[in-house]
This record gives structure tokens, sequence and C-alpha cells, in this order.
């Protein structure tokens, strides 16, 4: 099992652990300090991910600056729609620039996870598509979820439901990714 100093552990602490401190600190002194507690463990978690690995992945980065903005209007503001409407802005934001890529013919989704994975031009571009209308989806999800239940029934949206709708979504790729898988030397 990786560690939290190994790089796949720094992935999972910038990914995770601000998510685990605001689940905390809300059930402990409600959303104001669980605000402050995500903008605050978003920040370190980004911190140490640069120091651990001299980079920053563009999608940690463009969660953090949407938190920070949000986060911060919703402390100086004093008013909970900020935060709450922070998973929509990055859902969108994501969803803009996967379309935006294939718009220019260039699936974004590629440069995100070329690394790890490695398909033809045609799974890149239906996997690029596919996940920009999910993220369009999980952006129109919690507009209506936090419009439309107690601010406790969010709260469990935005940390179980958001990451499980996340994680299903993906594993429904595997299918489209095994079609379309290139075979590296490698693996030969």
């Amino acid at each position: 099992m990786a560690g939290a100093s190994s790089p796949k552990g720094i992935k999972y602490l910038v990914d995770f652990g601000p998510l685990a401190v605001f689940f905390v600190a809300y059930k402990l002194d409600g959303l104001m300090t669980a605000t402050l507690a995500l903008v605050v463990a978003t920040v370190i978690a980004l911190a140490l991910a640069y120091a651990a690995t001299r980079r920053i992945a563009l999608m940690p980065l463009i969660t953090a600056i949407v938190v920070v903005i949000f986060g911060g209007l919703t402390l100086w503001l004093q008013d909970k729609t900020f935060i709450k409407m922070k998973p929509t802005i990055v859902q969108g934001i994501f969803a803009i620039v996967l379309f935006g890529g294939l718009i220019l013919k260039r699936p974004t989704l590629q440069y995100v996870m070329g690394e790890a994975l490695k398909l033809t031009d045609t799974g890149w571009r239906q996997l690029t598509f596919r996940f920009a209308l999910f993220f369009t989806f999980m952006a129109i999800l919690n507009e209506i979820v936090w419009r439309n239940v107690s601010e406790d029934l969010w709260i469990d949206f935005k940390v179980f439901g958001i990451f499980g709708l996340t994680i299903l979504f993906s594993l429904s790729q595997m299918p489209l990714m095994k079609r379309h898988m290139v075979e590296t030397t490698e693996q030969a």
C-alpha cells in the first residue's frame, strides 16, 4: 500500500484529504468552520504535493483555485451559497475544458491521463466526450441537490454521493477503455 510520501500517496492526500477534513469539521462545528478547514486543507495538500513531486496537476490546481475563491466568499460574506455552488463550478469547468478540447480536436483527458492510460485517438475522443457529459450532469445534479435538500443531506451528497457517482461512472467506462487500449511494447 502506498504511503503518504509516495507520488500515489500524495495524489490521494490531495484528492481526499481536504474532503475528509471538510466532513469532520462540518460534523464538529458546522458549514462555516468546515469551509475554513477545507480552504486551509486544500492549500496545505497542494503545497505538500508540490514539495513532493515538484509539480501540480491541473485538476487539483483548478479545484484549489475554486475552493479558495468560493470558500473565501463564503467566509467573507457569511453566505453558505458560495460553498454549495463550488462543486457546480468545478464540475462545470471540467466539462467546459473537456468539450473545448474536443472542439479544438485535442482530447484534454489524454493530457491528464495519458501517462497512465494508452488509448487510440478514437478511444480518447469518446472517453473525453463521455466525461464531459458526466461532469455536466454532475454540475446540474449538485445544483438540484443543494437547492432542494437540507444542508446535512447536501454535505453527505458532496462527500459521498459525488465521489461514489464518479467511481461508478469511471468503472462503467472500462469496456470502452479495453476496446480502445493500445498495446505497448511493455505489454507485448
